[in-house]
Parts: structure tokens; sequence; C-alpha cells
């Protein structure tokens, strides 16, 4: 996949108040789903489809416990969120750049 469409897919998936939510949660550690829907205040089947957009954007990854096939544990992937910040450092220095260029035509008026 395209680095432009995994940054989308990034975007996309952290644009849902509720996943950015689920996000934060699991930044401190990783989470079963039911922790997940009771600290975001969401059912189940609401939490449900909100894992699977992270999952599916490749965000969060999804394990289950050696002693307890049922139990699903989600945790974040680091990958997704270094493409994203690469891109917002570029975005960054592009800006940047434009400001500075702007500020020495300004300058150059005066």
């Amino acid at each position: 996949m395209p680095a432009s469409a995994r940054l989308d897919e990034t975007l996309a998936a952290r644009a849902a108040p509720h996943r950015r939510r689920v996000v934060e949660l699991l930044r401190e550690r990783p989470r079963r789903a039911g922790e997940l829907a009771q600290a975001a205040g969401l059912t189940a089947p609401a939490m449900s489809r909100h894992l699977r957009t992270l999952r599916r954007s490749g965000l969060v990854e999804e394990t289950s416990p050696e002693f307890d096939a049922r139990v699903r544990v989600y945790q974040l992937r680091p990958e997704p969120m270094v493409h994203l910040l690469r891109w917002l450092e570029e975005t960054e220095r592009m800006w940047a750049a434009q400001l500075a260029a702007f500020k020495a035509h300004l300058e150059g008026r005066g």
C-alpha cells in the first residue's frame, strides 16, 4: 500500500473521538475490549466497530492470551504513528520554509 494511502487510513481511523479515546487508553497499556468499552462509555457492539476500524488501519493489533483464546487484548502498533509523525515533520518543514520566505519578502519591501 502506498505511503499516502496508509496515512489516509491512519488519519481516517483517528478522526472519530471514540477511536482517539481508544488510542489514548492503549497508550497506557494493552486492554481487553470490555475495558475499552467501559472506559469510553460505549456498548460492546459499538466498541467492536471502532476496534475493527482501528485494526484495519493498522493502528491496533489484537492478541489472545494463551490461557483463554476467547479473550481479546488490544494494543497499539507503532508503525502507523511513525508514518504520521514523518508526514507532520515534512509538513512542518514546508510551512517553516514558506513562512520564512514570506517574512523575507515582507522585510525586503520595508
